[in-house]
């Protein structure tokens, strides 16, 4: 089946919702395509089910959350197509408004294509990898892995688990299974830069949302008695089957503790695989430590017809996400002819007015919890980089050093880094900062893995079943 469209939106978090929703009440014919059984994205995965189910998890997930109901109600409500549990594999961009791109996607096993005049990516974000020696033991989880849980099925940690790493979902997440009678044996801090963040301190004193809040979860911590220990210097997780004993080095000491999880976390990047298979162009976020793809400030990208909103273009959390989602859609309406430009940039002024709100925090937080070079590229030569296809670092520093490889590209060449099921979605960032740092340059000049589609996997069969005429522009290439 080949559907014609105006707008194809990947992703129904907060920014692909608030774009799928702007757009659609200008007359916009929106599809929206995600993964997940229901809308909400990460921020309120499951909501829709909690409140139906377990209406008491609303409060110990928080008032953040519960706000997700009335948004997701919005929009299951409106006048949008909502393909749920499909994966987008490719994308060909637009050749011009009288020639649609081609959007590649699988749902219920089988193959379906979009041809929409307008291509919205908001994917979202992503947990950045924190690789430390027995990081691969089971009973090691992400925080986002272990929220995931608790918000789409209840689920809480059991027996004594200890959260580690940096970041405000760190926190967020510990406060919530405390709220559930959850308590963690402790936290362990890894990055709090205050003096690096100092400088942006006045700035974010004038976002009191989100201050109040962090100040809101210390104190709760504390009351519970959660141990909250900072400037972590070393983690080294030890086990057999299964992690059984923490080790850490905190205040010149060094501790180990039995455990029976872990949960890791240092910050979020953006989700970029499928930006990057459609060779956007990206841009190094150091203060972020991760790439992002250059967009201007209606979230286009450097490819016509082509936009990015939310996470997905830069980490600027759920609130900011939701005007990012709007502006883009006001965009692509204007440039659709549903609206006058005029029109656009007067409806643009309270989404970009919230969005500069959100975006005044973030060098704060940015600075705060900017994770220090060891934990971005382990220097223990036993550390697993590469799950997939079980690369060590000490195998990457000497590829680098003696075979001379100059980047993750030929490192696929060398050890197969990046080829693995995830596509590099795990190791990217951690291969480069080692590639970087072992030959002494920034990491812009490193670059990052060529990711090429399919961004999900495809059979023969499904490509088979597929009808696709030749694009008469892409004739030759």
């Amino acid at each position: 089946m080949n559907q014609a469209c105006d707008l194809a939106i990947i992703g129904a978090g907060p920014a692909g919702m608030a774009a799928a929703l702007t757009a659609a009440n200008r007359g916009v014919n929106v599809v929206v395509l995600d993964e997940q059984p229901e809308p909400g994205g990460q921020i309120y995965r499951g909501i829709e089910r909690v409140e139906r189910t377990r209406a008491r998890h609303l409060e110990w997930l928080g008032p953040d959350y519960a706000a997700g109901a009335n948004f997701v109600r919005a929009f299951r409500n409106a006048k949008i197509e909502y393909l749920d549990g499909a994966q987008v594999w490719q994308i060909e961009a637009p050749a011009n408004d009288a020639s649609p791109g081609r959007l590649f996607y699988k749902r219920n096993g089988a193959v379906g294509q979009l041809s929409p005049r307008r291509v919205l990516i908001a994917t979202g974000a992503m947990e950045r990898p924190m690789p430390i020696p027995g990081w691969t033991l089971p009973g090691v989880l992400t925080c986002g892995a272990g929220q995931t849980v608790f918000k789409a099925n209840g689920l809480a940690p059991q027996g004594r688990f200890v959260l580690a790493g940096c970041g405000p979902l760190l926190l967020l997440y510990a406060a919530q299974l405390v709220r559930a009678g959850v308590k963690p044996a402790a936290i362990l801090e890894t990055t709090f830069n205050h003096g690096a963040a100092l400088p942006h301190a006045w700035k974010f004193f004038t976002t009191p949302e989100y201050w109040r809040k962090g100040l809101a979860l210390l104190r709760e911590l504390k009351a519970a008695g959660v141990p909250l220990r900072k400037n972590v210097t070393q983690l080294v997780l030890h086990g057999d089957a299964r992690v059984r004993e923490i080790e850490y080095q905190c205040g010149g000491k060094t501790t180990r503790e039995p455990v029976d999880q872990v949960f890791l976390h240092q910050g979020v990047v953006p989700n970029g695989n499928l930006a990057w298979s459609m060779n956007l162009a990206h841009a190094w976020d150091d203060a972020q430590r991760s790439f992002r793809p250059r967009l201007d400030e209606w979230g286009r990208s450097s490819t016509p017809g082509i936009f990015v909103a939310g996470d997905a273009g830069g980490i600027v959390g759920a609130k900011g996400a939701h005007a990012t989602g709007r502006l883009a859609a006001l965009a692509i309406a204007a440039d659709l002819g549903k609206i006058t430009i005029e029109g656009r940039d007067q409806q643009a002024r309270t989404p970009r007015a919230e969005l500069a709100k959100h975006q005044a925090a973030r060098p704060f937080l940015d600075a705060l919890y900017r994770p220090a070079p060891h934990w971005l590229a382990p220097q223990e030569a036993d550390t697993m980089v590469c799950r997939c296809e079980e690369i060590r670092a000490g195998e990457i520093r000497r590829l680098v050093t003696e075979q001379l490889c100059p980047g993750p590209n030929q490192m696929k060449s060398f050890a197969r880094c990046g080829m693995g099921p995830c596509q590099g979605r795990l190791c990217g960032l951690t291969v480069v900062e080692l590639i970087a740092q072992c030959r002494g340059v920034p990491v812009p000049e490193v670059g990052y893995y060529r990711i090429r589609p399919p961004v999900k996997p495809v059979t023969m069969g499904d490509l088979a079943t597929l009808d696709v005429p030749v694009r008469p522009d892409a004739v030759g290439l």
